[in-house]
């Protein structure tokens, strides 16, 4: 069954939502390990700056292998 394009950009979000927090707390975990010290709201503005670019490129990727997919369908 083909995936809309509606639940192809859900799954994404879904997706991206959580690997926002996971982000974000790598980042407050790993930033200081590199000297650098930026405070939690610079953390969240980084983190969604990515989550943004993320979310599109998921769901491009999504829409690409779904032409692909439907091209060898019979």
């Amino acid at each position: 069954m083909k995936q809309s394009r509606l639940m192809s950009l859900a799954e994404s979000v879904a997706n991206v939502i959580v690997g926002y927090g996971v982000a974000v707390v790598t980042q407050i975990l790993i930033f200081p390990i590199f000297g650098l010290h930026i405070t939690l709201a610079q953390n969240l503005k980084i983190g969604a700056a990515f989550t943004v670019m993320s979310i599109a490129r998921s769901f491009a990727l999504r829409r690409v292998f779904e032409a692909i997919r439907m091209r060898g369908a019979p």
